[in-house]
């Protein structure tokens, strides 16, 4: 009956797709029954964990469009005899010439090893194995496969490594030139993910302060990517709840962490300043990717110290140059205060000068009413009586002494302020010339006429050489102040009896005022210390007059503010001196 017999119902092929991690492998062959008998041979093939993925091509054709399309294949199981006698070994120079690709590992299987002997073919073309068919059992396979596997996985570790090598070199540049944290934390993340070759998101955390007490210590988030990128510039309290333990767990740790989800790398600088970046990827770092990023971060300590420094020299120059602008706003106040001072100084100055003008004039002219008054006294009382006339009486002789007496007083008077006017015009620093043409031989002619009856009454003769006239530009009272200097001097110093000579001249680029006597002359030591001020010479006055010892540093310093010099020669002691002043044409 027919209700007896059983139908079966074959069983459905299930759709899997390719195993997660699997090997890939490319089987090229134009026989359908090589195909399937591989597939079975290699059913439930496993090598650490990971099965296989078997892609199958009938044709070099077609296995140049796979290839080229999957670039995962780890081995190709080669057949050499297929559309033409050579396709296959055509495909392996396209495989290693035109795809480049070095790590596949490529087994040559043949029906005909005549067609493509052994030999030749392992020295001409890059392959990893040559088998016959005929000798390529289960077993056999199974073994070839395992050790071009073997090969291929670690050939990718050492392709792996050079690429990360490459990038880590083209990184250092690049890293140890930023110049600015974030930038450099951005650069980081960039370079990890480059070295890694996987989709990956992160943020880079830094702490900085006091590594003794991590409670003063300032937290920030530098960079992220992906989905933490809206975490930058933010605490990290504001973290994710389930990363935000991640992150003080490896600050706590300071050391790298690597996980199936997430993996931590923490860098210490030299600077005292602690960076932890956090990784999330698509899968585990390999052993390569970990040393490759052990590698990386040990030259980030030294990429991160240059930012830091960087950044506190740009404070420090932005504090620096505060404190200059202030220093200089206090300089420039303590300038308005001093330039305030110098002008109070200056009409203190010029007042100071104007009250000493009105104690000349003031003072002086009574003075010297005075001390005339006086000399017509003495005169008067030593006349003899006329013939016929008394005899004076004897209180004559105690009012002749007075009159001396005042007489002494006013002289010393008057001395006493010409010093004080001269010591006070040598003082000020800021005197002002009035510059108008003076005639020098003019000026001279006068002083030397006021000075004769001193010169007289000490028996001397007075001489000058002297032109019709000789213009200068200077300061008229000055100049008479310095030549009156020089002739009272000489009158002063020179014996009684003696010759003084006045003579004013033309010389080369210069007009020269000399006073000319034959006085004591000047030792070495006089010379030393010829215009100093109150310097008292080794020589006296021959006639009882008194000295300040500033005639001569008054006569230096008005020579000098013409822009000339005073200058004294002398043979030695008892030959006399030659003294003079020498101004420049330009002051003329």
């Amino acid at each position: 009956m027919d209700d007896d017999l059983l139908h079966l119902v074959p069983d459905e092929d299930p759709a899997v797709g390719p195993r997660v991690g699997a090997w890939t492998i490319a089987l090229v062959d134009d026989d359908p029954a090589v195909h399937e008998g591989t597939r079975y041979a290699l059913s439930g093939y496993e090598l650490d964990g990971r099965g296989l993925e078997i892609l199958s091509a009938y044709s070099a054709a077609e296995a140049r469009l796979l290839l080229a399309e999957r670039r995962d294949v780890a081995i190709v199981l080669l057949d050499v005899v297929m559309e033409t006698d050579d396709a296959g070994l055509k495909l392996v120079d396209y495989i290693r010439r035109e795809l480049r690709e070095e790590t596949t590992r490529i087994i040559l299987r043949t029906g005909q090893p005549g067609q493509a002997p052994e030999r030749r073919v392992i020295v001409d073309y890059d392959i990893n194995d040559y088998k016959a068919k005929t000798e390529l059992t289960a077993d056999r396979l199974f073994t070839s496969l395992t050790a071009a596997l073997r090969a291929y996985q670690q050939l990718k570790r050492l392709d792996e490594t050079r690429r990360g090598l490459e990038i880590i070199i083209d990184a250092a540049p690049m890293l140890l030139d930023q110049k600015s944290m974030q930038r450099l934390a951005e650069g980081v993340l960039t370079q990890v993910a480059s070295l890694l070759n996987a989709d990956c998101a992160g943020i880079l955390v830094l702490r900085e302060g006091n590594e003794a007490d991590h409670s003063a210590s300032r937290f920030s988030v530098l960079a992220g990517s992906g989905l933490y990128g809206g975490y930058v510039g933010r605490a990290p309290d504001a973290l994710a709840p389930d990363i935000r333990p991640v992150v003080e767990e490896a600050f706590a740790a300071r050391r790298h962490s690597f996980g199936e989800h997430w993996s931590t790398l923490y860098v210490h600088t030299a600077s005292g300043s602690e960076i932890v970046a956090l990784i999330d990827t698509d899968r585990p770092l390999s052993d390569t990717d970990r040393a490759l990023i052990t590698l990386l971060t040990g030259r980030l300590s030294i990429a991160f110290d240059n930012v830091i420094l960087y950044e506190r020299l740009q404070r420090a120059n932005v504090t620096l140059e505060q404190r200059v602008l202030e220093r200089t706003a206090e300089l420039i106040r303590a300038n308005r205060r001093l330039a305030l001072q110098r002008s109070d100084l200056r009409r203190a100055n010029n007042l100071k000068t104007e009250i000493l003008g009105t104690i000349a004039h003031d003072l002086k002219n009574p003075l010297a009413v005075i001390l005339g008054r006086s000399e017509m006294l003495t005169d008067l009382i030593g006349m003899e009586p006329e013939a016929g006339q008394p005899a004076p009486p004897p209180a004559r002789a105690a009012m002749a002494t007075q009159v001396e007496h005042v007489r002494a007083s006013a002289t010393r008077l008057i001395d006493m302020i010409d010093s004080l006017m001269a010591d006070a015009m040598n003082d000020a620093l800021d005197i002002t010339l009035r510059r108008e043409p003076v005639d020098l031989a003019g000026l001279a002619r006068e002083v030397c006429e006021a000075n004769r009856p001193l010169a007289e009454a000490k028996g001397q003769c007075l001489t000058t050489a002297l032109p019709a006239e000789l213009f200068v530009c200077g300061d008229a009272e000055r100049l008479r102040e310095a030549v009156d200097n020089l002739v009272s001097n000489a009158i002063k110093y020179s014996h009684p009896g003696g010759a003084i000579a006045v003579a004013v001249r033309q010389e080369t680029g210069a007009t020269v005022c000399a006073v000319t006597d034959e006085g004591p002359g000047l030792s070495p030591e006089d010379a030393a210390r010829l215009f100093g001020r109150f310097q008292r010479l080794s020589a006296k006055p021959t006639g009882g007059e008194g000295s300040t010892g500033l005639g001569l540093s008054i006569v230096k310093r008005i020579a000098e503010l013409h822009g000339g010099r005073a200058e004294a020669f002398s043979d030695g002691p008892g030959q006399g001196a030659t003294f003079l002043v020498r101004l420049p044409d330009e002051a003329m």
